[in-house]
C-alpha cells in the first residue's frame, strides 16, 4: 500500500535553494580528497568573541532560562539593541515598540513579506540581491519586479527605470547595503531619494543591514533610519551574526515602525516562543559589552581585501576593492558564463567562489568571494587561479 503525500502550492512555489546546491558541489569535491579552499558562503570563520561564550556559559546556570522566556523576548536585549544603535548610529528606537527579535536575520526577512504582501502585489527587490528575498515573497503568493544593480550606478537601483506599473502595485521593497553580493555601501543621498520615493509611492523599505559594521577605508556604513522620515516608511533587519562571529547563535532584530514591528511580532507569536534566555544575555553582552573585537575583525577583513587584491592583479584578474562586507564581486573572463566559471574553479584549482547569476539576472558576468580565510590562504587561492593562465 502506497500513501502519497502531495506538497502544499506554496511549497512547490519556492525557489531552488541556490546555496544549498553550492554547498553540495563543494562537498562532493573534498570527499575526492582535494585541498579544497570554500570562499562560496557567507560562513564567518573567526570565533565568537570570548566574553559573549562566557556570559551564555554563566546564563545556562540561571533557571529562569530554563523556563519559556517571554513569547516577545527580554526587555534587556531591547534596551541593548536600542542602546547600540543609538552610540553607533543616532537613532533613537523605542525598546517596547520598535524593536522586535528574531531568530537570525533571515527569518525576519522572510516574516516581513507574509505580514504585508498578498497575492498580485508586488515586491521590489535588487537584482543582484540576497535569494531569501525571494523565498518570502514566493511564500505570500506575491510577484516581484527586479530592480537592476550596475557597475555604472554605484550598483544603486534607479527608480525612474521601474514602469508606472511595478510602482503601483508594489507594496514593499527590499534594500541591502553594504551590500551581498557586490560589496557596494549606500550614500545618505540615496537613501533620501529612497524615502521620499517610498512616502510618495506608498512602499515599505525593508533595509538588510547585516553587514552594518564592515566598512573599509575609514568609512563606516550608514544606517537605512539615520535617514529623516525612514521609520515612518520602514524597517532595518539588524544581525549580531557578522559584527560579532554569531552566525550559529541566530539572533537578530527587525528595527523602526511600530505598526510593522507589531506584524512581525505577531507572526512570531504564533511560531515561536522567543530565543533562550541564556543566549538573549549573551547577546547583551555583545552590544552593551566591549566593542574592541568588531574594531579587530574589521581591521582583518581590510587586511584579507587588500592582501587578496594585491595577489588578483598580479594574475592580471582586474577588479575594484570592495567598500564593505566581506564579499568581493569579481568580474568572469570572456567565454564564460557565472556558472561554468565557478564550475571551472572548483574542478581545476580546487576553489569555492559562488556564481553571480546566483543572485539574480543581472549577476551574470560575476563571481562572489568572501574573505573568509587566512591571508595566506587568500594567497594560495590568487597563486592557483594564476596557473591556470585564465588572464
Amino acid at each position: 500500500m502506497s500513501f502519497n503525500i502531495t506538497p502544499a502550492k506554496r511549497i512547490q512555489m519556492l525557489p531552488e535553494q541556490f546555496f544549498a546546491k553550492l554547498v553540495a558541489k563543494a562537498n562532493a569535491r573534498a570527499s575526492t580528497g582535494g585541498d579544497v579552499i570554500n570562499l562560496g558562503q557567507g560562513n564567518p570563520d573567526q570565533p565568537t568573541p570570548s566574553n559573549i561564550v562566557e556570559r551564555l556559559k554563566q546564563a545556562a546556570d540561571n533557571p529562569l532560562y530554563h523556563k519559556y522566556p517571554p513569547f516577545r523576548g527580554f526587555p534587556f536585549l531591547k534596551q541593548a539593541v536600542a542602546q547600540r544603535y543609538k552610540a553607533d548610529y543616532g537613532v533613537d528606537l523605542d525598546p517596547d515598540k520598535e524593536v522586535a527579535i528574531l531568530f537570525g536575520g533571515k527569518t525576519g526577512l522572510v516574516e516581513l513579506s507574509q505580514c504585508l504582501l498578498n497575492p498580485g502585489d508586488v515586491c521590489l527587490v535588487p537584482d543582484p540581491g540576497y535569494p531569501d528575498y525571494w523565498s518570502g515573497v514566493a511564500l505570500a503568493g506575491a510577484d516581484m519586479a527586479f530592480m537592476p544593480l550596475t557597475a555604472e550606478n554605484d550598483f544603486l537601483p534607479i527608480y525612474d527605470s521601474l514602469t508606472p506599473d511595478q510602482i503601483n502595485r508594489a507594496k514593499l521593497m527590499f534594500l541591502n547595503y553594504p551590500n551581498n553580493p557586490t560589496a557596494a555601501t549606500a550614500t545618505p543621498e540615496f537613501y533620501k531619494k529612497t524615502v521620499a520615493f517610498a512616502e510618495r509611492n506608498g512602499i515599505v523599505v525593508a533595509s538588510d543591514f547585516a553587514y552594518g559594521a564592515i566598512g573599509f577605508d575609514g568609512k563606516r556604513p550608514i544606517s537605512f533610519l539615520e535617514t529623516p522620515g525612514a521609520k515612518e516608511v520602514g524597517v532595518e533587519f539588524y544581525t549580531l551574526s557578522k559584527s560579532y562571529n554569531m552566525a550559529g547563535w541566530r539572533v537578530g532584530f527587525a528595527l523602526g515602525n511600530s505598526q510593522i514591528i507589531e506584524l512581525i511580532n505577531q507572526i512570531q507569536d504564533h511560531i515561536y516562543c522567543s530565543l533562550f534566555g541564556g543566549i538573549q544575555e549573551a547577546a547583551t553582552e555583545a552590544l552593551i559589552g566591549p566593542q574592541h573585537s568588531v574594531q579587530q575583525l574589521v581591521a582583518t577583513y581590510e587586511r584579507r581585501r587588500d592582501v587578496l587584491y594585491k595577489a588578483l592583479d598580479e594574475i592580471g584578474w582586474k577588479a575594484d576593492k570592495p567598500s564593505g562586507s566581506f564579499f568581493c564581486w569579481l568580474p568572469i573572463p570572456v567565454g564564460y558564463t557565472s556558472m561554468s566559471f565557478a564550475d571551472y574553479l572548483l574542478e581545476q584549482a580546487d576553489v569555492v567562489v559562488a556564481p553571480g547569476s546566483g543572485f539574480g539576472a543581472n549577476g551574470e558576468g560575476y563571481v562572489r568571494l568572501g574573505l573568509l580565510t587566512s591571508e595566506e590562504r587568500l594567497k594560495e587561492v590568487a597563486a592557483r587561479i594564476g596557473r591556470l593562465g585564465l588572464f
